[in-house]
């Protein structure tokens, strides 16, 4: 079974070979709409002619540093209360640096959502943190800002170590780490995942780093070669702690803790938090802070379907969504390399231009294909395999997965009903909306319609 979704695009690079995973089809039918997306227009940093300074020697005391700001353009999609619902505070109100803020505001977050709200402050008294938040609510600033705002800059040694299960969700936290910190003057992050050159990680290593964002295997493997050395790193992150305490990482996470100081700051973030979290927590966590913030699994805004469907039907009812929905990205999931391949072949002959990624192809031409569609280059990916906007997931199944999706709504605890022969298009297009232009609620970690395809 597979399912598709939207992205959000943010980085750039061009790769034009079909090998590489991407297919560029004819120009898109006029009936499919694109709907600009407010994140998708965030400039990646200061602009030719900007007058920000790179580090925080050029805002002197007493100038009105707001105005110098690169902000995006204002993102005025509808949010739902997964990140609207908050106590009212501001980036403002946690003391941060005005560096830090800087970059906090030219990424377009504009206020806490709800898991920042409740994260930063108890992050930054250096206790323990169990957070329950689903993805796409902002957990990611809830870590990273604190975690960049306690960066000693005159000590030259790893401070911070954010583990993460994913290449791919390493490179975005590293991307977004570099964002918030431009201002502040020399902070140093690294990304080291496996699939990549072990000699490269250690020349970096050579050099100051102060954060590194890595994946359970390559770090370990970097503590143990005493190239990372982490005996005076006081603060560590576990992002999606659910699959990092699975059972095929965990062991390698309990090593990599002996290696920490016993003073050190552990913050775990998860949609879901099975036994072994728990387990975990009573061993290596002192008095943590809970945070709750999961009255349901799923995304409010996100509104799920399925459809019942042969396999031979799959690409029909494909193009059938395509040309009756108004889709701005879309992500296809396939349970294998070779029906990625071939469906992406397909679409591409439908007339829609797609790129496709999956495990057999470098890494290097997965992660380009990646940012290029994160971009916006392309509308369509098609690979093996968020924040409080609407969207729209649909499951293509067949006989065969019918249990798995009653197992689906189980463990998410909703209820995704029958297509219907119609969609209301309030359900995934903003601009079906009215929206009030001076609503400033969420943290802007925007991520555009959805739509899904199984």
């Amino acid at each position: 079974m597979a399912t598709a979704r939207t992205a959000n695009p943010t980085s750039v690079m061009g790769l034009n070979k079909p090998a590489n995973g991407q297919l560029k089809g004819q120009p898109k039918p006029a009936n499919l709409q694109s709907i600009p997306s407010a994140a998708a227009q965030q400039p990646a940093g200061p602009q030719k002619g900007s007058s920000i300074p790179q580090s925080s020697g050029g805002i002197k005391f007493g100038d009105d540093w707001k105005k110098c700001l690169q902000l995006p353009p204002k993102d005025t999609r509808m949010k739902t209360s997964d990140v609207t619902s908050t106590k009212g505070n501001e980036f403002e109100d946690y003391c941060l640096k005005r560096e830090l803020l800087m970059g906090i505001f030219e990424m377009g977050w504009e206020k806490p959502s709800p898991v920042q709200e409740e994260s930063i402050p108890i992050a930054l008294s250096g206790r323990d943190i169990l957070a329950r938040a689903k993805n796409g609510t902002g957990k990611s600033g809830a870590y990273l800002i604190p975690l960049l705002e306690r960066i000693d800059l005159k000590k030259d040694h790893i401070q911070a170590i954010v583990m993460v299960p994913t290449r791919e969700l390493a490179l975005q936290m590293s991307q977004i780490s570099i964002q918030l910190s431009k201002h502040l003057g020399g902070v140093k992050v690294m990304a080291t995942t496996g699939g990549t050159n072990l000699r490269d990680d250690i020349m970096r290593l050579d050099e100051t780093v102060h954060v590194i964002i890595a994946t359970p295997g390559r770090i370990l493997d970097l503590v143990k070669k005493g190239v990372a050395k982490v005996d005076k790193t006081q603060m560590m992150v576990m992002d999606e702690a659910d699959k990092l305490l699975s059972q095929d990482f965990v062991i390698l996470i309990e090593e990599i803790i002996s290696f920490l100081p016993k003073d050190r700051q552990i913050l775990l973030y998860s949609a879901t938090f099975p036994v072994s979290v728990q387990k975990f927590m009573a061993k290596h966590l002192k008095k943590p802070y809970e945070i709750n913030l999961m009255e349901e699994l799923t995304l409010k805004g996100i509104t799920q379907y399925y459809a019942y469907v042969t396999e031979r039907q799959k690409v029909h009812c494909l193009n059938t969504l395509f040309s009756r929905l108004q889709i701005n990205q879309s992500i296809i999931f396939c349970n294998s390399t070779q029906r990625v391949e071939l469906l992406a072949k397909k679409i591409t002959q439908l007339g829609y231009s797609c790129f496709y990624i999956h495990a057999k192809m470098m890494q290097e031409y997965r992660n380009r294909v990646f940012h290029d569609f994160r971009n916006g280059l392309c509308r369509n990916l098609v690979c093996t395999g968020r924040f409080g906007h609407l969207g729209l997931a649909i499951n293509l199944i067949t006989s065969e997965d019918r249990f798995n999706l009653k197992g689906i709504e189980e463990q998410l605890v909703t209820d995704i009903k029958p297509i219907p022969s119609s969609i209301d298009k309030s359900l995934y297009v903003a601009e079906f909306h009215s929206v009030d232009p001076d609503d400033d609620g969420g943290d802007g970690e925007a991520k555009q319609k959805e739509l899904g395809a199984a």
